[in-house]
């Protein structure tokens, strides 16, 4: 990103595992992930992972997804047999700021955690003025949504997997302004899933 007064200080990443159809459920509802858990544990995926999470110091979830990922993560820390790459992003959630945008929660019950009742694209411009590092938004598909919508998205992870499941929840909605994306990097698995970055052009 350069340097002109009008580029922000911090760049607000989102990642999301999309089907080729583009959605990131099946029609099952959000349990419904059988599509997509076969390429999460690829090498493919988890350098995808890695990649990003290295330049990330704070990240931003909804509720659904902070109770998931760490009533989750942070057993993988000392679990035998944890592929690193696990380990460390397990690290990296627990140990970096975290801010869980909900309109129920009161206080947070982990650790480098605040909890915000306040719209995402007002809560991402307010972070992208202070510290450093990127922003991580990582598959708080709600929050991603309204960034997208507000166009506080500069870079897109996605991790895309050769299956169609017919139905279900797709991140782009009907109705979002027109937009331009480059793409930034590339690569392939042997199952298929293709490891995505494209960047905004603004």
């Amino acid at each position: 990103m350069n340097a002109s007064s009008t580029t922000p200080a911090r760049r607000v990443v989102a990642n999301i595992c999309l089907t080729l159809d583009g959605c990131y459920h099946g029609p099952g509802g959000p349990a419904d992930l059988a599509a997509v858990v076969p390429y999460a544990t690829t090498d493919v995926a988890r350098d995808h992972l890695a990649r990003f999470v290295a330049s990330s110091t704070t990240a931003v979830l909804g509720r659904s997804n902070a109770e998931g990922f760490l009533g989750f993560w942070p057993s993988v820390i000392d679990a035998e047999g944890a592929d690193p790459r696990d380990v460390a992003y397990a690290r990296w959630l627990v140990e970096t700021e975290k801010v869980v945008l909900s309109t129920t929660l009161r206080e947070a019950p982990w650790e480098n955690t605040r909890v915000v009742n306040a719209p995402a694209a007002d809560v991402v411009a307010q972070l992208r003025e202070n510290g450093d590092g990127d922003i991580l938004v990582n598959s708080s598909v709600s929050v991603i949504k309204a960034l997208l919508a507000a166009d506080e998205i500069d870079r897109l992870e996605i991790l895309l997997v050769p299956e169609v499941v017919g139905g279900g929840a797709r991140l782009f909605d009907d109705g979002l302004d027109a937009s331009t994306w480059s793409l930034a990097r590339q690569e392939a698995g042997e199952a298929g899933e293709l490891s995505l970055t494209y960047d905004r052009v603004r």
